[in-house]
């Protein structure tokens, strides 16, 4: 609870700070209200619902494929998504959004389940050859999106689809971002029976859950908040994976109980690589994908050689 609170009330500082962060000096006028309501409230807000999302997509797919070093953009998830994008784009060019974010969602849950079908038939003694299937299996969908990409001349919005950044978030061009806060939410409402699923098929049905359907739901919470956050603001790496693995360490494994600081810990992480993201090359940005790949890599790398808390709970 104590660790819930802090990260809360570190998350309200680091809010403030996004919202007074930037090239534009906010002032106690019109014209500084119209910048916060227009550019940066929605830009705070993408950053939290997608961090938040990740995060708990994140720790779902670790309970569904039983492996600590999978992550949306580590299982083809977020490459199935970005191909999706291509098609529907090259399909039907004028699409809505909402047109893209389907087909994009559609794409995300059968490359998620692709992926869960090829793990299941590696050897459960051999936990590493998850992550390096499922980073080869990305790689073959990026290729192939890189490929329809190159063929259309579309490799510029391609760039720009799957590099996570937030400049370009304003009213109006966020607000799919709302649909991953409530999948999000409704993780915490199963989030006893993924803990469940986590122990495998076998143990799940012993216990008397109906392990089809869980996983059917978390590979639809996974694919909509994967392809919901591609489209609106490209892809955003590690958070899925370091986010949950620190939060276990620290709280244990019961969703129902870590949930809400997983989901805390993925806003804060983003929104925080956000800010940093301003203010590195200032007045100049960052993309936050770029500033997350580098420390979440250093966070991933502390986490293979780093020993687990003892006395979690």
């Amino acid at each position: 609870m104590r660790a819930r609170a802090a990260i809360a009330a570190g998350l309200v500082v680091l809010i403030a700070a996004s919202l007074f962060t930037g090239v534009g000096s906010i002032t106690a006028d019109a014209e500084g209200l119209w910048l916060v309501a227009v550019s940066r409230a929605p830009r705070t807000a993408a950053a939290l619902l997608a961090g938040a999302g990740l995060a708990v997509a994140g720790v779902i797919m670790q309970m569904l494929a039983r492996n600590r070093f999978v992550e949306p953009t580590t299982a083809g998830t977020a490459q199935a998504a970005g191909l999706g994008l291509v098609v529907v784009t090259l399909v039907a060019p004028g699409s809505a959004l909402w047109l893209k974010m389907l087909a994009a969602t559609a794409a995300a849950l059968v490359g998620t389940a692709g992926f869960l079908a090829l793990v299941r038939r590696l050897p459960p003694q051999e936990p590493l050859l998850v992550p390096l299937t499922g980073l080869v299996y990305g790689g073959i969908l990026g290729a192939a999106t890189t490929f329809l990409a190159f063929e259309r001349d579309l490799l510029q919005f391609l760039d720009i689809w799957m590099n996570g950044e937030f400049s370009g978030v304003l009213l109006g061009r966020y607000e799919f971002l709302w649909a991953a806060g409530a999948a999000s939410a409704l993780a915490f409402v199963y989030a006893g029976r993924f803990t469940i699923a986590g122990l495998g098929e076998d143990a799940s049905l012993n216990l008397g859950l109906r392990y089809g359907q869980v996983m059917a739901l978390g590979l639809a919470l996974v694919s909509v908040i994967t392809a919901v956050t591609v489209v609106t603001v490209g892809m955003i790496p590690f958070v899925g994976l370091v986010v949950p693995n620190i939060v276990s360490r620290l709280r244990g494994d019961n969703l129902s109980a870590t949930l809400p600081l997983v989901a805390l810990s993925g806003a804060a992480l983003v929104l925080a690589c956000d800010i940093l993201a301003r203010l590195l090359r200032y007045p100049y940005e960052i993309p936050v994908g770029t500033v997350l790949g580098v420390l979440g890599a250093g966070l991933f790398l502390w986490l293979l050689h780093g020993r687990p808390a003892h006395g979690r709970g």
